[in-house]
């Protein structure tokens, strides 16, 4: 995992782009997926489901995470009043005609980001609560060594001073802890796409 500038998102020609004029990019990250070429972004989204999906947490990022939505439901963070649809529109209700008919990918109750669409080289999920309007973009693009690599950029949109507050205090859990135990879920998720996909 590399983290990178947010030029390395926002110079791209990614779709989300359109849809996202209101938010900040928050991370970029790179995630390596040797042997990789320009028509493997399916075959690593299918590893990651495969491997367990974006809920899939282990060790101290699950604490976290736990942790987390626990503190959420005792200080009333994720309301469904301050979700998606509710607080905030979705972003799919931004959609233009040509990616509202493209896929969303699946959809996991695991976790509360939700898909907004799915293209073969792109993938965008949001999610909404009291703190933020949070999206993450997955992006397939060559890497500097020649082979294809998976592009991760969370965009939010802070909740006023609160969320921007927020969003410093776990800055520094998403960096040690989170971030780390993602990268190498998803690393080792494309090496053993073969297994997982056989079953």
């Amino acid at each position: 995992m590399t983290r990178l500038d947010e030029a390395a998102h926002i110079e791209l020609t990614w779709r989300i782009h359109e849809l996202t004029p209101d938010f900040t990019v928050e991370d970029v990250w790179s995630f390596r997926t040797p042997g990789a070429g320009p028509d493997d972004f399916p075959v690593m989204l299918a590893a990651m489901r495969a491997a367990g999906g974006l809920g899939n947490q282990s060790g101290p990022s699950n604490f976290l995470m736990a942790f987390r939505w626990k503190l959420g439901a005792l200080l009333g963070w994720d309301k469904p009043s301050d979700g998606l649809g509710a607080r905030v529109a979705s972003l799919r209700d931004r959609l233009p005609s040509d990616l509202r008919a493209a896929s969303t990918g699946p959809d996991d109750a695991r976790i509360p980001l939700k898909p907004v669409y799915e293209l073969e080289r792109e993938a965008v999920r949001e999610l909404a609560n009291k703190t933020v309007h949070g999206v993450m973009h997955l992006g397939w693009v060559q890497g500097s060594e020649g082979d294809y690599e998976l592009r991760m950029a969370v965009l939010v949109k802070p909740n006023g001073t609160f969320g921007r507050y927020y969003m410093a205090a776990i800055a520094p859990f998403r960096y040690l802890i989170v971030y780390p135990a993602m990268t190498r879920r998803w690393e080792r998720a494309w090496l053993d796409r073969e297994q997982l996909l056989a079953h």
